[in-house]
């Protein structure tokens, strides 16, 4: 369980990268609805791994070659907005949980379920 200090670091890495990724001009970054999911950085504020859930991806390699090429503009940006000691290298990985509970609930409401309330229907 991460102290308070580095939770605090955490949510303030990504509400700062929240606003920066969509400023990225690389067309690799550029897929679709990203939004950051989750970051975990190290104790020593050396590494930031964060999260990117990516609504309508067209090549998640393509999306990660891109981020790589971004991480120093990213990494200067975000030492520039906040005032760390230490500003972390950043580790981007695609968070899958979003599609996969989308999939979930269309899986859901495809199945023909009779409620208690329901009246049954004569055929």
């Amino acid at each position: 369980m991460p102290s308070n200090k580095l939770a605090r670091t955490n949510d303030d890495i990504q509400f700062v990268l929240s606003r920066l990724i969509p400023q990225v001009k690389d067309p690799r970054v550029q897929q679709g609805m990203i939004s950051v999911t989750r970051v975990e950085t190290t104790g020593d504020l050396r590494y930031a791994k964060v999260w990117l859930s990516v609504l309508g991806m067209r090549d998640e390699k393509e999306f990660k070659k891109g981020l790589k090429s971004a991480a120093g503009w990213l990494r200067r940006e975000m030492g520039n907005a906040m005032s760390l000691r230490y500003t972390p290298e950043l580790v981007f990985e695609v968070d899958h949980s979003i599609e996969y509970g989308a999939h979930i609930n269309e899986v859901i409401n495809s199945l023909d379920i009779k409620h208690d309330g329901d009246e049954p229907t004569e055929e």
